[in-house]
């Protein structure tokens, strides 16, 4: 058995367009190639359509037969549920004669059983090129799916002299224009967006999606609010999409009326010393299949993250800027 790893490389090129569109399902790249020649392609559809190989063997036709798939993931094998059928029976039946994946699918119904489905049927089997830009790729997925349990990404920026605002909390000049447009991307990537209800008050953010202003996903919004604080004409309300308030004390009638008619659920979560319990919070995303959470502000909520040993992954923007003490500002050049 031979292998390329430039076609591996292909198939991985093809998951990232998949990337954050797909949850909670990987994000997987497909390469079928024969005589050296590729005649099918595809990366995983949005959940509920095809996966990246019968998106790959549609595209082949006829010319699967006899041919390599190269797929960054190995291909799933639980019972058909409704949704989409297992592709090692579409692999089977296209007559695929070999199969090159990258890395195990640790979710429990795979997990090797894949592989043992393909080698039966006379198909044979490589794994292990490229393991580890194919982890990265779903790292999300990969913490989800053996703890249940999001990945959690905080990003912030802060100055020289390690402040994330000034002595007013004021937090949003410290990025530049290159790492907002970042954050706006690194959101298409997430399932959902979380602030605090200092962030919401103070910058009234959208926590939108965007490209160029134009909104390219809806991640849920989630507002850690433990006593109900969010006004009713946050900004963050009236975009596409779901906004959950996570509080931790009862709301006054009136209060939660006013933020459910403004389009908010809330979800009452147990304290920790007054405040939503984050650990719980995050076992209720998981319950509802967010597979990944970015983390942005204020410096209440990230440290809580941190101390709680919570996160998983960081970005950091550091600004040319000492902030210091009360009056104080110093812009560094050169």
């Amino acid at each position: 058995m031979t292998t390329s790893p430039e076609h591996m490389k292909h198939a991985l090129r093809l998951a990232r367009k998949a990337w954050g569109m797909t949850s909670p399902n990987p994000a997987v790249g497909a390469v079928i190639v024969k005589d050296g020649v590729v005649v099918g392609e595809g990366f995983t559809q949005p959940p509920g359509s095809a996966h990246a190989e019968v998106v790959a063997l549609a595209q082949a036709g006829s010319k699967a037969k006899g041919a390599t798939m190269y797929v960054s993931l190995e291909p799933c094998c639980p019972p058909k549920s409704g949704h989409t059928p297992p592709c090692t029976n579409a692999i089977i039946d296209a007559g695929i004669s070999e199969v090159m994946f990258a890395l195990r699918d640790p979710n429990p119904q795979v997990d090797g059983k894949g592989k043992e489905a393909l080698e039966a049927a006379g198909i044979k089997t490589l794994e292990g090129d490229c393991a580890e830009d194919c982890r990265e790729i779903n790292e999300a997925y990969f913490k989800y799916i053996t703890t249940g349990l999001p990945f959690i990404i905080a990003k912030f920026a802060m100055s020289l002299d390690g402040k994330l605002a000034t002595w007013t909390g004021d937090s949003q000049w410290i990025s530049g224009a290159e790492s907002r447009t970042f954050s706006l991307r690194l959101r298409k990537q997430v399932d959902a967006v979380m602030v605090g209800v200092n962030t919401v008050i103070r910058d009234d953010p959208r926590l939108t999606a965007r490209v160029d202003d134009t909104i390219v996903k809806t991640p849920l919004r989630v507002i850690v609010d433990s006593h109900g604080r969010t006004p009713a004409s946050a900004r963050c309300l009236k975009e596409p999409g779901s906004t959950l308030l996570a509080i931790a004390h009862p709301l006054p009638p009136p209060i939660r009326k006013a933020l459910i008619s403004a389009g908010a659920e809330t979800l009452e979560l147990p304290a920790r010393e007054g405040n939503v319990e984050i650990r719980e919070l995050l076992k209720a995303l998981g319950k509802r299949q967010v597979t990944s959470v970015l983390v942005e502000g204020g410096g209440t909520l990230l440290g809580s993250f941190f101390d709680y040993k919570l996160v998983d992954k960081v970005y950091t923007f550091i600004a040319p800027l000492i902030i210091g003490g009360k009056g104080l500002q110093c812009k560094v050049k050169g």
